[in-house]
């Protein structure tokens, strides 16, 4: 009889692998299978709302702080590389000043890979 084996993480990709052909699969191709699941996904909206940075930011208008949008535009002159690790360091330290009095909180629950992840989202809200 006939299956299928489905491999599942948390970032929800499925690799699906016939019954029958596991015995022909070269090491090589069964570790390619397993390392698919394992390429992280892209920051989106969810990741945003996971860190409560929707609590105080908005896609397009101003809530405590500015939107992403305002954000995006304000830096799409600097070099992305250099404003990808400034964004990530404010988003896990706080910052202030730059936008008025209102400080940002520090958020160090995120990882620096999920702070990353939020400042490329961040940086590419305005495309």
């Amino acid at each position: 009889m006939h299956g299928v084996i489905a491999l599942a993480k948390p970032c929800k990709v499925v690799a699906m692998i016939p019954f029958n052909m596991r015995a022909h699969m070269t090491a090589g191709l069964a570790i390619g299978f397993l390392v698919v699941p394992l390429i992280p996904a892209h920051a989106s909206p969810d990741l945003a709302k996971q860190n409560t940075c929707m609590g105080c930011h908005a896609m397009d208008r101003k809530v405590v702080g500015p939107s992403y949008k305002a954000i995006a535009t304000r830096y799409q002159s600097q070099p992305r590389a250099q404003m990808v690790d400034v964004l990530a360091t404010k988003i896990r330290l706080g910052g202030g000043g730059a936008w008025g009095v209102v400080v940002m909180p520090a958020n160090t629950k995120i990882s620096e890979v999920d702070a990353k992840k939020l400042a490329e989202w961040i940086l590419d809200s305005n495309k």
